[in-house]
């Protein structure tokens, strides 16, 4: 008996360890992260693989073949598409690990109880963020690889070419490097509450910060400030540069990029009255306050939710803004008569870029689903003491329900409003040097025009992402009974 001791032990306790070092990629978002980090990786694939393939289709044109000047547009635009990509799957992700970590906040305190250094939890929280994001990129460049691999033969015979153009290159392993390292600094950053976390937490049960602990926070606002300042000066830059040459829509696209950036930052400050505004029109029934209430309390959790639908939003109708002010110039410009011939071009243009677009608007629908269903489980004990006061499944349920709406309403009119501004400046920054009929002078004053098909489509889908955003969560936490949900 006591010969195989040893090996019994020897045998039996690798597994339990194998299985922990593994266990963390079952938790909840880490899922959701993967997805996020495929699409994106997928997207930029596409993008290089479409462009490679025009490419070489427009080498082949007499026409355009000795001109480099739509290959080098063609890349450009591929660029920027792949990092607005990216930046909104950096966002999502840097928002998900911040609250994977509000939800370890206990774990954390024990392991620094027990001696654990706080950069020792983030140096592991960051190297999860990279693990999960070369699951996510490799899944991405693998899958449409082989999808571009199976689609050349076809879009040859449709076209009526003959390329010898290969979808296997190595600049595609660009999108999928770029999305892996992105997600590793995304998960670094929203990890930086590990940092505060004190053993002392490991008494209690904090998960989210306050109203009064955020407004405590005066690092993130003197950030916020000066990326705001940042954003303010290029966007006027392109707008003024934009003047004299179309080149001032870059300066305006990094104008973009600073401002929305200093936007996510201060989120937590911007959102709260905004939620406060949008609660009264859900009217003044219990679970509309305790929606509205909860929306509030904290403002980290809701501010995280809300920002990607922002992005989402802003972006779709920054480029239904800017296509429908140009066509608005074109026909003003020639009496009030439209010209159907630049009408037609623009509306394709519009609704191509539109449905590029979109791919960032479905990420930052995945990081919503996922935050609030994160958040809904982090919250057990909450809704399960609500159910021991007396509140019904179908209450909690219209709760949850309530508390998503209220918040994508909110992200939504906020986005819309972003979206023309953002909108509009690129249209000026692009259009402002160009020389108008009938006086043929410039500058040229670009006045901003709201296509409502795009801005109908834009409220119906986002409707659409509430209700499908708030299933999963009612269900979890409606399942669990009150006292079951309380000892957790």
């Amino acid at each position: 008996m006591t010969a195989l001791a040893p090996s019994a032990v020897h045998t039996i306790v690798p597994e339990p360890a194998r299985t922990s070092r593994s266990a963390w990629l079952r938790e909840r978002g880490m899922g959701a992260t993967i997805l996020v980090s495929a699409i994106s990786t997928a997207f930029g694939v596409a993008l290089l693989s479409a462009t490679g393939y025009l490419s070489v289709v427009l080498a082949s044109n007499p026409t355009y073949g000795s001109s480099d000047t739509l290959t080098i547009v063609l890349m450009l635009l591929s660029g920027i598409l792949l990092a607005v990509a990216v930046y909104v799957a950096a966002i999502v992700t840097a928002n998900t690990f911040s609250t994977i970590i509000a939800g370890r906040t206990r774990m954390i305190a024990l392991m620094r109880l027990i001696g654990a250094t706080a950069r020792s939890q983030r140096s592991e929280v960051a190297t999860q963020g990279l693990v999960v994001g070369a699951i996510g990129a490799v899944l991405g460049l693998v899958a449409t690889t082989l999808a571009m691999v199976a689609a050349v033969p076809l879009l040859d015979r449709a076209l009526g070419v003959a390329t010898d153009w290969s979808p296997v290159q190595a600049a595609l392993l660009l999108p999928a490097v770029a999305v892996a390292l992105t997600t590793w600094i995304a998960a670094w950053s929203g990890s930086r509450r590990v940092l505060t976390v004190t053993p002392l937490e490991a008494l209690g049960g904090s998960v989210e910060r306050s109203r009064e602990e955020v407004a405590e926070k005066r690092g993130r606002r003197a950030g916020a400030v000066v990326l705001g300042v940042i954003g303010a000066v290029l966007l006027g830059g392109g707008l003024l540069l934009g003047l004299v040459s179309p080149a001032g829509v870059l300066v305006a696209f990094f104008g973009g990029l600073f401002s929305f950036t200093a936007v996510s930052i201060s989120a937590v400050s911007i959102m709260p009255p905004l939620l406060k505004a949008t609660g009264r029109l859900f009217g003044k029934s219990v679970t509309a306050r305790l929606a509205a209430e909860n929306a509030v309390r904290y403002p980290e959790r809701s501010s995280r939710m809300a920002i990607g639908v922002v992005m989402g939003v802003a972006l779709v109708v920054m480029f239904a803004v800017a296509a429908e002010s140009a066509k608005s110039l074109v026909t003003a410009s020639s009496g009030g008569e439209p010209d159907p011939a630049f009408n037609q071009m623009m509306d394709s243009f519009s609704t191509v870029m539109m449905c590029l677009v979109a791919v960032s608007a479905v990420i930052a629908a995945v990081g919503l689903v996922n935050l609030l269903t994160i958040g809904i489980v982090q919250r057990k004990r909450e809704l399960g003491l609500l159910r021991a006061l007396g509140l019904t499944a179908g209450q909690i349920r219209r709760m949850v329900l309530i508390e998503a709406a209220h918040v994508t309403v909110t992200a939504l009119l906020f986005g819309l409003t972003l979206g023309v501004l953002y909108g509009w400046v690129a249209a000026q920054s692009l259009l402002g040097s160009v020389a108008m009929p009938p006086l043929w002078m410039s500058p040229t004053f670009v006045a901003p025009a709201i296509p409502l098909l795009p801005v109908v489509i834009v409220i119906v889908a986002t409707a659409v992402l509430t209700l499908g955003a708030a299933v999963a969560p009612t269900r979890i936490a409606t399942r669990s009974a009150p006292v079951e949900a309380l000892s957790e």
